[in-house]
Formats: structure tokens, C-alpha cells, sequence
């Protein structure tokens, strides 16, 4: 009886999610093509992971290639003499990242939110959403031009004050500043599309009731703008977690170079080195299977934390 009523549940609940799929099939269409995108480039790809755990080889396949196990981890953290400064140059990369690029789309969206004059308005969000539409490599050959030791303008703004000139990209001190300080530049305006959607939320009737009990702009702003865009910061920020173990691969591979390695030298570029150069796709797969299982973990905690203290998280 119990299994005739759980089949007769399940058959409406199908017929339930088919009637709502005609019902809303412009929006269903619409989303289909990042459907297609997920499935074919993220999911489908998942079956690759296998090749971690064996010795990979082209001509045998991934079903006739030889199962190793956790062979290529251990040489990884073992065998492999800068795995320790790989993982430390990640992890400081994306903790200044976090730490310096992270805040600064939500005080831009707090900022265009209190421009009062519209065309001035305009005109600054479109200026700071430009950079994003780059290349990452127009990007670096930004920062490589500006910061060339003999004909960049930042050393030349520096002699006007004594200063000798600086082999910014050839020291490794300089490294981390330049791709957090390019980062914040590209990605602040784009950043704050959201948050400026989160604020469009608040209902206004709470800014007159702030202003009935005697807040001022920057009181307003603290006790009712940030607080509506509190939702959206927490979100962002567990999803911000997931990518915790990656960096700009593309702005690294085309900033970096051996004399900035011990700074600038991270996880994705030795993949990159190992995989695609050293043709060695096994030990790559089990390093980038390291950094997605780090970044999965920190997802699935930093949201159980969050559902634990507040009302926002991802699930």
C-alpha cells in the first residue's frame, strides 16, 4: 500500500514539474543554453578525474591504463620539493585577495548609491565597469607598460621625487601587489552590479523612518543600506571561498617570471607546467583534485557557519 501511494506521489510530482515546464517554457529555453554550458564543460569533464588515481597513458586510455591510487598524491606533498611554497604562495595570494579586493565592490556600491546627480552617476559606473570588459591579457600588458623599469610611467612619476627606478616585475616583494592591485581595478566596478541590486531592494520606507528618527546619510548607510546588502555579501563571500585554491592562472602565467617565483609561483601554474607542458596529465589531475576538494570543503563549512549564525547562506 505504502509503495502503490509513494509511486501514485511520485507520478504527480513529475506530472507537477512537466505542467510547470510548459507553463514556463520561454524562461526554461533561456536557461538551456547554461544548462548545456554546465553539463558538456563542468560535469561532463568530472569522468577525467579518474586518470589522478592511475598512470595515465594516451594510447591506453583511461580504461587501460594502470590504477596507482593515491601514488601521485603522496609524491606531490612527499617528493615534490616546492609543493609546501606552491600551496603557501596560493593561500597568501587568495587570502590578500579576499582581504583587499572583497570590500571594495560593496564600498563602491555603497558610494554610487549615495551620488545623488544621475549623469555623474552614469558616468562613473560606466567608467569603473570598462576594465572588465579587457582581455586578461590587454591587462597585463596594462600593468607591463606602466611598470617597466625604463618607460613605465610609475617609475617615471617616481624619479620626480628622487627615486631610483624599480624592477617591479622582476622582484618577487612586488608580485602580490600587482596582481591584487590589478584584480581590485578590473573587478571592483563589475562587482557591484549585485550589491547596487541588493540596495534597489530596500524598501525606502525604512531610509524615512531612519530619517524620522534623526539618522544622518552615513547612519543610514550603516543601520539600512549595508544591512539590506547583507544578504547578498554572505552568498558572495561562501561562493567566493570555493575558488579559494585558484588564482587568475591566465594574469599570473603572462605577469610572472623565474625571477618572481618564489612569490608568484602557484598551484594552477605548476599544473600548467606538469599537464600541459611536461605532458604529465596524471600528477596534474591529482594536484587539481586537491585544490577542488579543498575548495568544496571550504564552501561546505563557511555555509554551515553561516546558516548556523544568520538567516543567508547558499542551501
Amino acid at each position: 500500500m505504502k509503495t502503490h501511494t509513494a509511486a501514485v506521489a511520485g507520478r504527480k510530482g513529475f506530472h507537477r514539474v512537466l505542467y510547470r515546464m510548459r507553463k514556463h517554457k520561454v524562461l526554461y529555453l533561456l536557461m538551456l543554453p547554461g544548462i548545456l554550458y554546465y553539463v558538456i564543460f563542468k560535469y561532463v569533464p568530472m569522468y577525467g578525474i579518474i586518470i589522478a588515481f592511475q598512470n595515465f597513458s594516451i594510447g591506453r586510455g583511461i580504461t587501460g591504463s594502470k590504477f596507482v591510487g593515491f601514488k601521485h598524491f603522496v609524491d606531490f606533498f612527499y617528493n615534490t620539493p616546492d609543493a609546501w611554497k606552491l600551496i603557501r604562495n596560493t593561500i597568501l595570494l587568495n587570502v590578500y585577495d579576499l582581504l583587499f579586493r572583497f570590500p571594495v565592490p560593496i564600498l563602491l556600491a555603497l558610494l554610487f548609491h549615495e551620488i545623488r546627480n544621475r549623469a555623474f552617476k552614469g558616468f562613473v559606473q560606466s567608467v569603473s565597469y570598462m576594465p572588465h570588459f579587457l582581455s586578461t591579457v590587454v591587462i597585463a600588458g596594462i600593468m607591463v607598460t606602466f611598470l617597466s623599469q625604463q618607460t613605465g610611467i610609475i617609475n617615471h612619476m617616481l624619479g620626480w621625487f628622487g627615486i631610483e627606478p624599480i624592477l617591479f616585475l622582476g622582484l618577487p616583494e612586488w608580485f602580490r601587489t600587482i596582481y591584487v592591485g590589478s584584480e581590485i581595478w578590473q573587478t571592483a566596478g563589475w562587482g557591484t552590479i549585485l550589491y547596487l541590486a541588493a540596495i534597489a531592494g530596500v524598501d525606502p520606507t525604512l531610509y524615512e523612518a531612519a530619517k524620522i528618527d534623526g539618522a544622518n546619510r552615513f547612519q543610514q548607510m550603516r543601520h539600512v543600506t549595508l544591512v539590506g546588502m547583507y544578504p547578498v555579501m554572505i552568498v558572495l563571500f561562501v561562493l567566493t571561498l570555493g575558488h579559494f585554491m585558484e588564482t587568475g592562472f591566465q594574469k599570473i602565467i603572462l605577469l610572472y617570471n623565474p625571477m618572481t617565483y618564489e612569490t608568484a609561483d602557484v598551484l594552477n601554474t605548476f599544473v600548467y607546467r606538469r599537464g600541459i607542458l611536461s605532458a604529465d596529465f596524471s600528477f596534474a589531475t591529482a594536484v587539481g583534485l586537491f585544490q577542488a576538494a579543498i575548495g568544496f570543503l571550504l564552501v561546505v563549512t563557511a555555509n554551515r557557519i553561516v546558516r548556523k549564525y544568520s538567516e543567508s547562506s547558499l542551501w
